[in-house]
């Protein structure tokens, strides 16, 4: 296996911050000994995906307009969280919870990826709910219009195949989720 090192930090700034975004210009040395003196970083808060599945094998969605693709998009329930005041698996059931108004009882650790790793910070905790159940009302943020769609488990791949669900996290929770439910819908 080749021996591939980290770069080092040499210096880190904030380029901007604000309630919506902050940015770190970062000034790199690379293993070659090259030194990049603006390489931005992009500081995002921590995420967790819930994959939730109804004791019928129905999949709750939610749709919602996502600012950044300018585009009503398809995905799985989650959000944002602060793990210094939050656990993922809290976290994850209180994002279904406000998006959907479903619970569940039964909620497994699925595992922890990246979406964009070359310049963002998070990761995202990906979750799988079973047995869920609407139980309460959905209490959206300020910044928030969601429809809340049930799917049937086995047309999640041909809604991923016409890129009907094309969000990185929503389809690799439904990759992982068929592996823990010892599923194969593809």
């Amino acid at each position: 296996m080749k021996d591939i090192q980290k770069w080092k930090i040499l210096q880190t700034d904030i380029a901007f911050d604000n309630e919506w975004c902050r940015v770190n210009k970062d000034i790199v040395e690379l293993p070659s000994g090259k030194i990049i003196d603006d390489y931005f970083v992009h500081i995002r808060p921590e995420v967790v995906l819930t994959f939730p599945v109804t004791s019928d094998n129905k999949v709750i969605m939610v749709r919602q307009y996502k600012h950044g693709a300018k585009e009503i998009l398809l995905e799985f329930p989650g959000g944002i969280f602060d793990p210094a005041e939050e656990f993922p698996r809290d976290a994850a059931l209180r994002e279904m919870r406000e998006e959907t108004g479903y619970h569940s009882d039964d909620i497994e650790d699925l595992t922890i990826v990246y979406d964009n790793p070359t310049k963002d910070t998070n990761r995202i905790f990906l979750f799988l709910a079973r047995n869920v159940e609407k139980r309460f009302d959905t209490e959206f943020d300020s910044t928030e219009d969601i429809e809340t769609v049930e799917v049937p488990l086995n047309e999640i791949p041909k809604l991923i195949k016409e890129r009907k669900i094309v969000v990185t996290g929503s389809i690799a929770i439904y990759y992982m989720a068929l592996m823990a439910l010892n599923t194969k819908v593809y």
